[in-house]
C-alpha cells in the first residue's frame, strides 16, 4: 500500500515511559551494533524529511550508546564542483559501511529525486532515470549483504513552523536556520509531489520506506528507533559468542574460576 504522509501527522503523544523505553531501546542497540561487529555484517540508515522534522534527535538516540569506531554519520549537503562533475550516486560510495560497520544518512541520494528536482538543480530526465538508478545502487547493497533501513520524518507546516521559529529566536540554535530553509518552505506542495512520487518509485522489496510521525518529538523518536532495531535485527545473528578456549584459560589463571 503506497504511504500517505497525511496518516503520519496526528502528533500522538507518547503514551510510556519515555525515558526507561528509550535507554532500553539504546541498550538494544548497542547490542545490534555488537553482532554487526561480531558478524561483519553491513547496514545503511537513511534518514530523509523536512526540516526541523527530528532527524538530528534520533541521529542522536540512535548513536548515543554506539561504539565511535564502527559506525559513521554523513551529513550530506549540496555537492561539490569536484562530485558535480560525476554521476549524482559517486560522491556516496566512499562512504558506504565496510564488514562491521553502520552507515548513517542525515539526508542522501534521494537529494536527486526530491531537492534536486524541486529546486531544478537535475533536469526532469536526470531525476526521473533518478529512480531506477537509485532502486539499482540500493538493489546492490543489499544483493552484497547489506541491510538498508529508510525512514522519513514528516511534520505539518503548522509544526515545522513552530520549531523554524524556535530556533530563530534562540541564540544557540539559529546558526542551524538558513535561508534554504525558508525557500523549501515556499515550495512546501512541489516537495509533497516529489515526496509522493519517491515513495511510489522507490519504496522496494528490498528497501522500504517507514514514514515517522515527527508531530510529537518523543513519540517520533521511539517509533523511529524501533523501526531501525527491528530491521537491524532481522538480518543479522544476535546470539553472543562463545568465549574462545584461549581468552578462558587466560582469564581463569588471572581471575581465578570462571
Amino acid at each position: 500500500m503506497a504511504i500517505d504522509l497525511s496518516d503520519y501527522q496526528a502528533g500522538h503523544k507518547y503514551k510510556g515511559d519515555y525515558a526507561a523505553d528509550l535507554e532500553a531501546l539504546q541498550e538494544r542497540l548497542s547490542r545490534i551494533l555488537v553482532a554487526h561487529i561480531l558478524h561483519g555484517r553491513r547496514a545503511l540508515v537513511v534518514l530523509e524529511g523536512w526540516d526541523a522534522a527530528g532527524k538530528g534527535g534520533a541521529i542522536q538516540r540512535l548513536t548515543a550508546k554506539w561504539d565511535p569506531r564502527h559506525f559513521a554519520v554523513w551529513p550530506i549537503k549540496a555537492p561539490t564542483a569536484e562530485e558535480k562533475a560525476r554521476h549524482f550516486l559517486w560522491r556516496f560510495w566512499n562512504k558506504l559501511p565496510g564488514a562491521g560497520e553502520i552507515a548513517v544518512f542525515d539526508r542522501s541520494w534521494y537529494g536527486r529525486v526530491l531537492v534536486e528536482r524541486v529546486e531544478g538543480f537535475a533536469t526532469e530526465p536526470q531525476w526521473r532515470r533518478g529512480y531506477d538508478e537509485i532502486n539499482e545502487f540500493e538493489a546492490q547493497q543489499a544483493d552484497d549483504g547489506t541491510t538498508i533501513v529508510k525512514l522519513f520524518f514528516h511534520v505539518t507546516q503548522e509544526v515545522q513552523d513552530e520549531r523554524l521559529r524556535a530556533r530563530v529566536e534562540h541564540p544557540w540554535k539559529r546558526w542551524k536556520v538558513t535561508a534554504e530553509d525558508f525557500r523549501n518552505r515556499e515550495k512546501h506542495e512541489d516537495y509533497i509531489r516529489a515526496i509522493k512520487d519517491m515513495f511510489a518509485h522507490t519504496d522496494t522489496r528490498w528497501a522500504p520506506w517507514h514514514a515517522i510521525d515527527g508531530n510529537n518529538k518523543k513519540s517520533a523518536r521511539i517509533d523511529a528507533l524501533t523501526k531501525i532495531a527491528d530491521a537491524l535485527e532481522r538480518n543479522v545473528k544476535m546470539t553472543p559468542p562463545a568465549i574462545s578456549p584461549e581468552v578462558e584459560a587466560l582469564a581463569k589463571d588471572a581471575f581465578g574460576k570462571t
